[in-house]
């Protein structure tokens, strides 16, 4: 273990000693911090993305911080402590690697895909059987992954079982046909209709992600790129506003779609 790791783990030690150590560290769980985790991940996900290397470095170590800091709490636990976690991950890395680490051979990143993805599915078939239930084409997919994401995993799971468009065709006659019965809810007033129309944007949703996979489009990253459009846009409008001494909540609607219109046309300009 290098002196670097050393001296982190034991921060982590000092920060939960109950004499004289963090009193916010001290009150956190497994579920307090699971949250905060999650965040790091995405602010990772958000230094790779703006390529900044540096706040990428800081951000690493944040995550890294919530490893070790979730590894101390299951070690007061007596359950792991965080040689177990490097050792647990650095044997499933040479176990899903045998090409590397052993005689086996791969043609090429393709076939080692497909091992991979064998090697896997070994796994979830044992952790089934250890379970005494029936393996899914869909175990492992983890419940608490953003929506979107999980949504693509679902069907990409399904799609190699065969439960798939042939191509983007299909897919994007469903979502028609979703929006259809979405309409459908929204202009004729049933019993349970609020509950009706949540499942319906839920199918509608679902089937948005299903085209996406179909075109080769992660969804995530064209909706955030969606979300960075309409910022840049609003914030453009609310800027052109401000010039004459206006906001937003004092136009009409109209006058709004007229501003959002000309941020368009002074964004492709």
């Amino acid at each position: 273990m290098s002196s670097a790791t050393k001296r982190l783990l034991q921060i982590m030690v000092r920060l939960r000693d109950p004499d004289g150590g963090c009193a916010w560290g001290l009150e956190q769980t497994l579920d307090t911090i699971a949250p905060h985790t999650i965040e790091e991940a995405y602010e990772v996900a958000e230094a790779i993305e703006t390529k900044d290397l540096e706040a990428l470095k800081g951000e690493l170590g944040d995550l890294l911080f919530q490893v070790v800091f979730l590894a101390r709490i299951a070690e007061e636990a007596g359950a792991f402590d965080y040689e177990a976690v490097a050792n647990a991950i650095s044997d499933k890395m040479v176990k899903r690697h045998p090409h590397v680490f052993s005689d086996a051979t791969v043609a090429n990143a393709a076939a080692q895909t497909c091992a991979w993805e064998e090697l896997k599915a070994h796994d979830r078939l044992s952790k089934a059987l250890r379970a005494d239930r029936l393996d899914s084409a869909l175990d492992g997919v983890t419940s608490t992954l953003p929506a979107l994401t999980r949504a693509i995993k679902l069907q990409n799971r399904a799609a190699r079982v065969g439960f798939d468009w042939p191509s983007s065709d299909g897919a994007i006659a469903k979502l028609r046909e979703e929006t259809d019965e979405l309409v459908r809810e929204v202009t004729e007033p049933q019993p349970n209709q609020a509950e009706r129309i949540l499942d319906e944007v839920g199918d509608l949703l679902f089937s948005c992600v299903n085209v996406a996979r179909k075109l080769n489009i992660d969804p995530e990253k064209a909706l955030r790129q969606g979300n960075a459009k309409f910022e840049r846009r609003f914030c453009h409008i609310e800027s052109q506003l401000a010039k004459n001494g206006q906001r937003p909540e004092d136009m009409t609607l109209t006058a709004l779609g007229f501003c959002w219109e000309q941020a368009k046309n002074d964004e492709e300009c």
